[in-house]
């Protein structure tokens, strides 16, 4: 990673986590006063997180993340308070979404070890690459060829608040189903409806790809409409969280450069 590239290129845009990110107009929005049975549209969760984490930079790190099981399974592992639980679908606000790729010049890494090469967007990396005219984004890069696949590994990651939940949970959507997400919320767009003015279920279908390998296929479908007053408070607490959060990934990257 060029350092001194992307030092430069997030200078005078990030301040230290003591000066921004502790300020408490920062977190906080107006929310109006409602009955919902999404807790965080009810309240100004954000100031509950903030007091919690007493002033600490809310990081991705913080959530919890589920995964896209293995071996063509149709259940979803959450993890809980009390452990993991087995699910079959996954309701809720999909508050905000990005799309996020990866590069390992190791061809299995070890889970938890950090990317050679990070892009939140999948446009530019973190080193100031452009991820369309990277050889890791061509089509058979990954194993010296012998797959159709990409080495630089892409997938969707949703940011979803559950009624029961202030914490929004990370669903990660493999790039098999990438496409689906696309066309869900391009249907949203076609009746005019904004992603986090509804309540979307996510099911898992078991599918087979060329070599006969089974996996999960993500389908998404709309369960319910928020009402106007619901749909207000899930855009103000989503664009606020997603800033936070944006402010907080920043610093983290300043710091390691």
């Amino acid at each position: 990673m060029d350092s001194k590239n992307l030092k430069s290129k997030l200078h005078g845009k990030i301040q230290t986590p003591k000066t921004e990110l502790t300020a408490t107009e920062t977190i906080t929005t107006d929310f109006i006063p409602i009955e919902s049975n999404y807790i965080a549209l009810t309240t100004n969760a954000l100031e509950i997180i903030n007091e919690n984490l007493k002033n600490q930079p809310l990081s991705y790190h913080h959530f919890d993340v589920v995964k896209s099981p293995s071996g063509g399974t149709t259940a979803f592992t959450v993890p809980g308070l009390s452990g993991d639980e087995i699910q079959k679908d996954i309701t809720g606000i999909i508050l905000d979404y990005t799309t996020p790729r990866a590069y390992w010049t190791t061809p299995d890494p070890v889970e938890g070890t950090p990317p050679d090469c990070f892009s939140r967007d999948s446009i530019i990396s973190h080193g100031g690459k452009v991820c369309a005219t990277c050889v890791y984004n061509d089509f058979g890069s990954k194993d010296g060829g012998t797959t159709n696949a990409k080495a630089c590994k892409e997938m969707v990651e949703l940011l979803m608040l559950r009624p029961d939940n202030i914490m929004p949970l990370i669903v990660r959507v493999p790039v098999s189903s990438k496409i689906l997400f696309q066309k869900y919320t391009t249907r949203l767009v076609g009746q005019m409806i904004p992603l986090n003015a509804v309540v979307t279920r996510i099911t898992l279908e078991k599918a087979t790809n060329k070599t006969g390998q089974p996996y999960a296929l993500y389908n998404f479908e709309m369960a319910n409409t928020l009402q106007p007053d619901e749909a207000a408070n899930a855009k103000a607490f989503g664009s606020k969280f997603t800033e936070y959060l944006k402010i907080s990934e920043q610093s983290e990257i300043a710091e390691t450069a």
